[in-house]
């Protein structure tokens, strides 16, 4: 077999057809990468990773390795050595695999040369070194396995004809049906079976660096099954039909064997962040449907810029694993402007679901250009649709780091969405009213996107002093109450009320102003008021659970504008203006309420301290590190906004704005007299939670002639912030039994290619990766045959 193995090396390398077929492969590979505009160019593609390369890799395989192969067998048919060669005392197993592991060596000499590619990518990332190894050899191993499939195929074509030319249009043709045919058939006959039988199925995920055993033995069974047909193929005398009998069998085995062995099988994500491991609240939500799920992507197009190509992938490779958990996830990329006839209408029904579009800036070549994407898809299920939005806006980001917030939001976006179409509404929720809280209509953007994942209901506190008993028995049936800016004070036997729903595990947000002043009300003639603390009669009852909300105002040169008529009477203007008392927040990156979450808009925010004891706290949102801090009672006055801030003020650091605190509370009337006798009153709680922010702004809409605008909307700012989604994680943390949310948690990194770096030397980087590899073939040519001629001279 060794002999065979090294004739096969010798003569391929000892013609110059073998030299040629190799530099053909690696010219196409660089052209094509390097050089060509299109979507496999790395460079034009921008990302530090080579999946351009293995997208490209097994169509030109497709007719490399039959190139190599072509002449196995056929030209031993030909020049009439193969009868001599079957005389040898050697297996025709052994010769298969002699002539076989030539050609497998030969393609992986052929491969070598790519690894610039990887050493390019690796020094253009930003920053240099910015490649996930990991992926790239696991792409690499997947990438052998489907040429150790090409090559058994290529080796079994050149048995069926004398003629090179035949043998490897043969191949060709059988590489090409095993490796795209079938999940044509299977399109056709909407079959997933079908289409499991193909390479292409096999090698997705492969070829994105994710190792899996069915796959493996996928190709394994493809590789002995085709040379298992060539070792009966080399025989010259015609086949009995027992042979064919165990011909027959020897696919329907394999077949049987993948089947069994695949519901066994392992897999191993071996990318750096693991990214295409799903999570298991994920995988629970869809792995038990009986029904499908139609997911339509309406991220499609060909005028894309490439950062938004790469959203499209990744949403396209997200939903492919969605689908391995459970077949009856079914998705579709549609192009719902491609039709000019049917455009405008499209786009209005889309608008009708409130699926905005966005506008993008496109550069091609110099030219600036806008192209139109709807960056949305829709999911429905048994009657049912909800919108899934694909783009995870963050005040700031440039394209590049929309994309990357946006590749970190998917997972939870659609687990979130198939969530809500396959699992019932539960859990209740309780809007706290008599206290003078936020009426509907300001709360109404927030309350209307959180009945799609809860019940809610108003729930008063009045009837305390009538039948307090009752009054807290039926807020127990609530799992979580929201009191939203109250402004009157709660009475002993409310607080008392309240403190019983925390020690039965009931969970609650807070969203408290310790200090009483509105921003409307200065928008009066004089353009100024009064700020003076606001007792609500909370203090000692946050105080014994671990936080105390501070009467005094934070402000913040890292905040939202404010909008001010400036100018005479006949020039006056709308201007937005340095407002210090509407601080943008950022949100505390390693939790997942609040981790790739746009900036929270605050007005006239207070501090928290928080306190020692056994509940668990967590900072969620806290003020630059540019703030002040303002005692009350102050006046405050629109004219602080045309006036330059003194910076040197604002020196207190980052503040906190909101808290989460975990674990088993002690009641605040724990060996207190109680101010009214209730049945089974608890000093301490089970394991609850509850979340205090220190704003009641934050969850107020506006109302305009046309009702409540957007929470998620910051006019003053023209904007998008991220108050509504801070609470819905919030309310969903709170309420989460399945750990759904913790999936925010997940850190994708999405590398960049250095773009100024790639100016400065594209043409360096151009040429080294296609003439480089020449003259590597080339050197090897000279050396290899300068060996030769010395061995056979001697």
């Amino acid at each position: 077999m060794l002999a065979i193995l090294k004739k096969e090396i010798n003569s391929f390398f000892a013609s110059p057809i073998g030299y040629l077929v190799i530099a053909i492969f690696l010219i196409l590979n660089g052209l094509f990468l390097w050089l060509f505009k299109g979507d496999f160019n790395v460079l034009d593609y921008g990302f530090a990773d080579l999946s351009s390369f293995f997208l490209l890799a097994p169509w030109i395989l497709i007719f490399l390795i039959p190139a190599v192969t072509m002449r196995s067998f056929s030209d031993e048919k030909k020049q009439g050595t193969l009868e001599l060669l079957l005389t040898k005392p050697i297996s025709q197993l052994n010769i298969v695999l002699g002539k076989y592991l030539g050609a497998f060596i030969l393609i992986l000499i052929a491969l070598l040369p790519t690894l610039l590619y990887v050493y390019t990518v690796y020094q253009l990332g930003k920053p240099v070194g910015n490649l996930d190894m990991g992926s790239t050899w696991g792409s690499y191993f997947g990438l052998l396995f489907l040429v150790a499939a090409y090559t058994a195929i290529g080796v079994f074509g050149s048995t069926l004809s004398q003629n090179q030319i035949v043998a490897f249009i043969a191949s060709v043709f059988l590489c090409f049906f095993f490796y795209i045919g079938f999940e044509g058939i299977a399109d056709f006959a909407a079959s997933n079976f079908i289409e499991q039988l193909g390479m292409s199925y096999h090698f997705k995920s492969m070829s994105r660096g994710v190792i899996d055993t069915a796959d493996i033995l996928y190709f394994l069974s493809i590789t002995t099954l085709f040379i298992t047909l060539t070792v009966y193929g080399i025989k010259n005398e015609k086949l009995p039909q027992k042979t064919w009998g165990k011909l027959l069998i020897i696919p329907v085995a394999l077949l049987l064997i993948n089947v069994v062995l695949a519901k066994a099988h392992a897999r191993f994500d071996l990318t750096k962040d693991k990214r295409y491991t799903l999570n298991e609240a994920a995988v629970n939500v869809i792995k038990n449907i009986q029904s499908p799920i139609i997911i339509d992507v309406f991220l499609e197009g060909d005028d894309f810029p490439s950062e938004f190509r790469r959203l499209q992938t990744e949403t396209k490779q997200l939903l492919e694993e969605f689908a391995n958990v459970n077949d009856n996830i079914v998705f579709n990329f549609i192009n719902p402007i491609e039709d000019t006839s049917t455009k405008n209408k499209n786009i209005e029904l889309l608008n009708a679901r409130g699926l905005t579009p966005m506008q993008l800036s496109v550069t091609e070549s110099g030219k600036a250009s806008q192209a139109i994407i709807f960056p949305w898809a829709l999911a429905s299920f048994n009657e049912q649709t909800v919108a899934i939005p694909l783009v995870k806006n963050k005040i700031g980001a440039n394209q590049q780091e929309l994309v990357s917030n946006s590749v970190q939001h998917l997972e939870y976006a659609f687990a979130d969405g198939f969530s809500k179409l396959v699992n019932p509404k539960r859990k209740k929720i309780a809007i706290l009213k008599g206290n003078n809280q936020l009426n509907d209509a300001n709360i109404a953007s927030f309350i209307k996107k959180l009945k799609d994942y809860y019940y809610i209901a108003p729930f008063t506190l009045d009837s305390v002093a009538t039948n307090a008993q009752k009054t807290g028995d039926d807020l127990n049936t609530f799992d979580l109450i929201i009191s939203a800016k109250p402004t009157e004070a709660f009475t002993e036997e409310e607080k008392l009320i309240l403190d019983q729903f925390t020690m039965n595990g009931g969970k609650s947000l807070w969203l408290i102003d310790a200090v009483a002043i509105e921003k409307d009300s200065l928008y009066n003639d004089a353009g100024k008021n009064y700020a003076v603390a606001r007792d609500l009669n909370l203090t000692d009852f946050f105080f014994k659970y671990g936080v105390r909300i501070n009467p005094s105002i934070i402000a913040d040169l890292y905040s939202a504008p404010i909008m001010l008529a400036t100018g005479n009477d006949n020039d006056t203007r709308l201007m937005r203006l340095k407002w210090p008392y509407a601080p943008l927040a950022s949100g505390n990156p390693n939790h997942p309420i609040t981790n790739n979450l746009n900036l929270v808009k605050f007005d006239f925010a207070n501090q928290i301290d928080t306190l020692k004891n056994n509940i668990e706290k967590t900072i969620l949102l806290r003020s630059s590190n540019l703030t002040k801090l303002e005692g009350v009672p102050r006046e405050i006055n629109l004219e602080q906004a045309t006036q330059e801030p003194k910076t040197q003020l604002y020196n207190k650091g980052h503040q906190t704005l909101a808290v989460l605190l975990e674990g088993k509370f002690t009641s605040a009337y724990n060996n207190l007299v109680k101010p009214i006798k209730l049945k089974n009153t608890k000093n301490q709680s089970t394991p609850t939670k509850m979340i205090v922010v220190a704003d009641g702004d934050v969850i107020k809409n506006n109302i305009d002639r046309n009702g409540p605008t957007d929470l998620s909307f910051d006019r003053s700012s023209n904007q998008e912030v991220g108050n509504k989604e801070f609470l819905l994680n919030a309310v969903n943390y709170l309420l989460d039994e399945n750990g759904l949310i913790n999936i925010r948690s997940k850190e994708l990194a999405v590398a960049f290619l250095n773009q100024e770096k790639i100016a400065q030397e594209k043409t360096k980087w151009q040429l080294l990766n296609i003439a480089l590899p020449l003259v590597l073939l080339a050197l090897f040519g000279i050396i290899f045959n300068f060996i030769r001629k010395k061995k056979y001279a001697s």
